[in-house]
């Protein structure tokens, strides 16, 4: 079974902030002590963090949901509560963080360390220190804690890696992996042995590495969803060179050429920007006696192909990836290329250059649905959220939220609904009689 897995959804919470007290001074030998209730402390928010050790987010399939603390609740004489510690949540680098429900872009998480908070914990409610005026200078009004953020997020994994190995199945990538890398690939006789991306360390010597990702074998229509399809092509987006290995000695009866159009057909359908990427073509299995003829007819071939295109003609490496010939200067090629030559974006710059921005509809207050003859519901994140925040325990909280709903005009609009003296109003599950 697959260790590796690429795609999952999480949903994340953030902290409650805490909830602010209603208290007042009562000291011996102190008077007109007032108000002393404190604030509460700021809830925890939910953080992304870059972790260069991971691969996979293997993590999530069996943790899908993550919760901060809340902040600690207000005290007497005036003290504050403290804010809840953050949640860290780590990732591997190559992380897109997308909203689920909006598809907008959050993060693109590539470097280490690289943090982003996907979920901010609420604010702390305020005491009734807050709140004393002159007119009313020893309040019974506290606020609760905001409720943290809650969302459900999509996390897509693409791995970051300086050179790939791409080609047709069984044409000797895992053979190669392993021979170049620290990678143990699973190899056998059959096509598709490879059914997830590998990443191996190539070390040449001192502080002379690149990564190398075998991505599973393509075949015609992966970039259309075949065989394995787009789920691993893009893989390959984020490297900087291309290694193409082919069948010379065609095991399997394919064409080397034939196999060799088809890919970089697929590449050009995903997307034709790849085809800019320095690429070299490793014909692999050279130790059998017909790749030697194979080959000779490959190059015909392929003077011929880039004769008519844009694209620069690769260079060939000759290999036995089972007999181990060829491959120090495969590395040290591979190697040169990842250190001198600039990645190629898959965006063009002008693609970028100018960003259309638009305003969006805000959404309203509050809304008023009447659901029966006496029975109305009042719907809407900022009235919900102001409810959630008041303290229904003491009577001038109450009568506090009462201005507040009737300031944003929601009496009026029961009233233009219908409602009448009497009825029954819901807003978050909490009921409540109209009183006109």
């Amino acid at each position: 079974m697959s260790t590796f897995l690429d795609y999952a959804k999480v949903n994340v919470k953030a902290g409650k902030g805490g909830d602010g007290m209603v208290a007042f001074r009562r000291e011996k030998y102190v008077p007109d002590g007032g108000p002393a209730g404190g604030d509460g402390g700021k809830g925890g928010d939910i953080i992304f963090i870059v972790d260069e050790g991971l691969r996979t987010l293997l993590d999530f399939k069996f943790n899908r949901h993550f919760r901060a603390d809340g902040g600690e609740n207000g005290m007497s004489k005036n003290k504050f509560g403290s804010n809840a510690e953050d949640m860290f949540v780590r990732v591997p680098p190559g992380t897109i963080v997308r909203d689920s429900e909006t598809n907008a872009l959050i993060a693109d998480l590539t470097e280490q360390a690289q943090q982003v908070i996907v979920a901010k914990g609420g604010r702390g409610g305020r005491g009734n220190t807050r709140f004393a005026t002159h007119k009313n200078p020893a309040p019974s009004i506290a606020e609760n804690g905001e409720p943290g953020e809650e969302r459900e997020l999509t996390l897509e994994l693409k791995l970051l890696a300086d050179v790939a190995l791409i080609g047709y199945p069984s044409v000797g990538k895992s053979t190669l992996l392993s021979v170049i890398s620290n990678a143990k690939p699973k190899i056998a006789d059959y096509q598709f042995t490879t059914l997830s991306p590998n990443l191996g360390m190539v070390k040449i010597g001192v502080d002379k590495e690149f990564v190398v990702a075998d991505t599973p074998g393509l075949i015609e229509g992966a970039s259309t969803g075949v065989g394995l399809g787009i789920d691993f092509l893009k893989h390959i987006e984020r490297t900087n060179v291309l290694l193409h290995v082919i069948d010379m000695a065609a095991v399997h009866g394919r064409d080397p050429f034939e196999d060799f159009l088809s890919i970089m057909d697929e590449l050009s359908t995903y997307n034709d920007r790849l085809l800019l990427r320095p690429m070299l073509i490793v014909a692999n299995k050279m130790d059998q006696e017909i790749a030697q003829e194979n080959l000779e007819e490959f190059k015909e071939k392929l003077a011929d192909y880039y004769a008519d295109s844009e694209y620069t003609q690769p260079e060939i490496v000759e290999i036995s990836a089972y007999q181990r010939k060829g491959i120090d200067t495969l590395i040290d090629q591979a190697y040169e290329m990842v250190q001198e030559l600039e990645f190629v974006s898959l965006v063009e710059e002008e693609e970028v250059e100018f960003v259309h921005y638009q305003l969006e509809e805000e959404a309203p207050d509050f809304e008023v649905h009447r659901v029966d003859a006496d029975f109305f519901v009042i719907t809407g994140d900022k009235i919900e959220k102001l409810f959630r925040m008041t303290n229904m325990a003491h009577d001038e909280s109450i009568q506090r939220f009462a201005r507040q709903m009737r300031t944003m005009g929601i009496d009026q609009a029961l009233r233009d609904a219908g409602a009448s003296s009497g009825d029954t109003i819901e807003l978050d599950g909490y009921q409540f009689e109209f009183m006109d």
